[in-house]
């Protein structure tokens, strides 16, 4: 087993993943919605780690640990580490501890990115990398937002979350999550949208010179679950003006189908609009970090 430098079990961060934009551009016949996204990873994350053990085992820390319902064999972290271990014919046996520091069913695909987080870390500890493809079919097979949360990079993402191609490097900008504690599932928000087949991402640009030129593309673009996200749940509304109002947000919008949304900004004057809106809504959950 491969050690940190410190001596101490593997880690790695399961970063949140925010769609700066979100277009829905249809729906297959099984079912499956459609979609054309801008995907961001900032460094607001859960943390994993992974050790030896004499069996699969999860444990659960941080403040949204209590959120995650149901026995620890049917969270996805296992459920990712099993089948890791049976598609590269290796042990499952280790102790995977998760520190959830990322609110639940919030539209910033915490469960993906932990998923994703547990087959890096699987990676590592086996010494074992899949090929290409069977890499993706595997984190498909887990959910549609592991494949883009394996990467933990800009990303346009589109088809049913298969289709990943790499996205210009975002500019310097900080970047403030807000949620206001209502959980919203994605599975309503999709069936209470009236259109689904809508036009796809404007072509992106070779890169974005600054954040002024970031935020003027994403005004030509949409969040196409957030009306139904809203109609659902009213809360997202005020988040959003709550934002609005501060004069140092460049740009907010919802991430996924909600309820957490975010607010672009110049570097180093995130603090400040976190501060602001803990002040007046003590009981949302905030977090400012690096775009």
């Amino acid at each position: 087993m491969q050690h940190d430098e410190s001596g101490g079990a593997l880690s790695e961060t399961a970063r949140a993943k925010i769609n700066l934009a979100l277009h829905v551009t249809g729906r297959r016949e099984d079912g499956y919605h459609l979609l054309d996204s801008l995907v961001v990873f900032p460094d607001i994350a859960d943390r994993l780690s992974l050790e030896p053990a004499a069996a699969s085992e999860l444990r659960l820390e941080g403040p949204f640990a209590s959120a995650l319902e149901g026995p620890a064999q049917d969270n996805l972290v296992l459920k990712a580490v099993r089948r890791f271990a049976e598609t590269s014919s290796t042990s499952p046996d280790v102790r995977v501890t998760l520190e959830k520091n990322l609110p639940v069913a919030s539209g910033i695909g915490g469960g993906s990115a932990d998923a994703a987080a547990a087959l890096r870390l699987m990676e590592r500890h086996t010494g074992q990398s899949l090929p290409q493809q069977q890499r993706l079919d595997l984190a498909l097979a887990l959910g549609a937002d592991v494949p883009v949360c394996l990467e933990q990079k800009p990303m346009r993402m589109s088809g049913i979350g298969d289709i990943l191609t790499p996205a210009p490097a975002m500019p310097p900008a900080g970047i403030v999550l807000v949620n206001p504690m209502e959980a919203v599932a994605t599975p309503a928000v999709f069936k209470a949208m009236t259109k689904r087949d809508n036009p796809p991402l404007p072509d992106l640009p070779g890169s974005f010179a600054d954040l002024n030129t970031l935020c003027a593309y994403l005004r030509h673009t949409r969040n196409d679950m957030q009306a139904a996200a809203e109609a659902l749940c009213p809360a997202i509304s005020g988040v959003i003006a709550v934002l609005n109002a501060l004069p140092d947000v460049a740009f907010a919008r919802m991430s996924g189908s909600g309820a957490t949304c975010f607010a672009l900004c110049e570097p180093g004057k995130e603090s400040r609009i976190a501060a602001d809106v803990v002040a007046g809504h003590p009981d949302w959950w905030v977090n400012a970090g690096k775009l």
